[in-house]
């Protein structure tokens, strides 16, 4: 039997797609369908899909829309395409209907003082060594003219009172846009009120381990894995697990829930920071079965999810089930520009209540014009279009890197990432030692980052490049690259 001899099973076809103007685009829409299909049981494990034509002439939509739907599907591990066609993903299945979770108590607030004391400020970092640096964004591209007009607006409505205290959680009219954005790109669930403004990410993570552990619990962290989470669940003297991460994200096994069940779980499952991996939906729906069984949060850090180069962006998983015990973190550190300072946490509705005075007492609501003027930016439509740009810019940044490391990088590596954000993480065998070419690197103004410096517990594996092309010009890349394969075979002998 071919693929276009399957029949379209049922669930596909109960209405026809939104073909209005204003409709989330078709292949989003296809997307959804067949995702809601598989987790409702609707389309059965190993079954196979229809063949994209067959499906695509009886829903009346173009073939290319439903193989853009098949591999955001693929991508996020919902099914498996072999030589035979595409079929339904094995996925653990969500419970249908939960009942409501008792908000855990919020830590007495002199513990919350005596963790405050003990977080030191990071060192300042130069912008003087930007070029391949991770994590930073294209610049000289950002539209400062929009920006300013918004800024002006911001202070002309806001006027004097806008220079005192505002709301703590954040300004009513920033964490409303942003709700709605999370809504429509990420498939976040959330209302306005669970919108904590933070000033960055890391405020964000130090919050979560600040009002949902104590002292001694025990947080999981990917590794290799994010330096800020690490961070974070030490200003809170939390006992740090490293979970090994492999090709489908962070890994954990029934011995580790076993032997040692988490309180906090911090993963980057949309981009997998730094090797790039996307977390498979089977492994997120098992991570929130899991922690709700062993009553523990997760922390979804969604850092750079909007700049997905290749088909539809990977829905966040804090919106895969209703109620899920996921704390999702974003920042504008990249989708803006680093030094406005404003990231946002998205509380579940249950932590609401129990949380809302000691998160009263912890913030203070300040860079209010700056809200202002960020929620007149995203709701103008200004902060899409940027996006879009953006997306497009550093696609292409991405692929020139891309061609001048295998065209110039003489020594045997492995590129990982790439389907998304600001960065490809380069494989190193170990007797090229990534420090020592970080080091020499920096002495001609490249700023690369070592992989082994993201490991809690480094293996050989953990050896390599981590290179940032968001602030770096395309036209740069080959002497780039040529410099750094120089210094990577120095290395050896070093």
């Amino acid at each position: 039997m071919t693929t276009s001899s399957v029949l379209v099973p049922q669930a596909l076809l109960e209405a026809p797609l939104d073909k209005d103007r204003d409709a989330a685009p078709m292949q989003r829409q296809l997307y959804r369908r067949i995702k809601e299909a598989i987790l409702d049981g609707g389309l059965m494990a190993g079954s196979r899909l229809p063949g994209s034509r067959a499906l695509a002439e009886a829903l009346s939509i173009s073939r290319n829309t439903v193989t853009a739907a098949y591999d955001l599907l693929a991508a996020e591990g919902y099914v498996q395409p072999d030589r035979q066609g595409t079929r339904v993903a094995a996925l653990p299945r969500p419970p249908r209907s939960l009942s409501p979770r008792k908000a855990p108590d919020a830590p007495p607030a002199p513990l919350i003082a005596q963790r405050l004391t003990r977080i030191q400020p990071s060192a300042p970092r130069s912008d003087a060594c930007a070029i391949l640096r991770p994590g930073t964004p294209a610049l000289p591209h950002f539209p400062l003219a929009a920006w300013r007009r918004a800024l002006d607006h911001a202070i002309q409505r806001g006027g004097s009172a806008a220079l005192g205290y505002g709301d703590p959680l954040g300004e009513p009219a920033l964490r409303t846009a942003i709700a709605r954005h999370l809504g429509m790109a990420r498939g976040v669930r959330c209302e306005p009120a669970q919108v904590i403004i933070t000033e960055g990410a890391q405020e964000a993570l130090l919050l979560c381990v600040r009002l949902l552990s104590n002292p001694g619990d025990t947080g999981w962290i990917e590794d290799p894995g994010y330096r800020g989470a690490k961070a974070a669940m030490h200003a809170g003297d939390l006992r740090i697990v490293p979970m090994r991460v492999d090709a489908e994200g962070l890994a954990a096994t029934t011995e580790d829930w076993a032997s040692r069940p988490p309180r906090l779980i911090y993963t980057t499952p949309s981009h997998q920071y730094p090797a790039g991996a996307v977390l498979a939906v089977a492994r997120r729906l098992d991570l929130i079965a899991q922690a709700r069984r062993r009553h523990a949060w997760i922390i979804e850090d969604d850092y750079d999810s909007e700049f997905r180069h290749a088909g539809e962006s990977i829905g966040a998983m804090q919106g895969l089930v209703e109620q899920a015990p996921v704390l999702y973190v974003g920042t504008f550190s990249k989708t803006m520009f680093p030094s406005l300072r404003l990231g946002f946490l998205v509380l579940p509705a249950e932590l609401l209540a129990g949380l809302q005075t000691p998160l009263e007492e912890m913030l203070r609501g300040g860079h209010r014009y700056e809200q202002l003027a960020l929620a007149e930016f995203i709701e103008s439509g200004q902060f899409s279009r940027h996006l879009g740009r953006m997306r497009r810019l550093y696609r292409d940044r991405q692929q020139a890197l891309r061609e001048a490391l295998g065209r110039h990088l003489q020594v045997p590596h492995a590129i990982e990432g790439g389907y998304c954000g600001l960065h490809l993480t380069v494989r190193l065998p170990a007797c090229y030692p990534d420090r020592k070419i970080v080091e020499a690197a920096r002495r001609y103004g490249i700023a690369p980052s070592p992989l082994s410096a993201f490991a809690l517990q480094p293996r050989p594996e953990d050896n390599g490049l981590v290179l940032g092309y968001g602030n770096t010009a395309a036209e740069l890349f080959e002497p780039l690259v040529k410099r750094l394969s120089l210094l990577v075979r120095a290395a050896e002998f070093s």
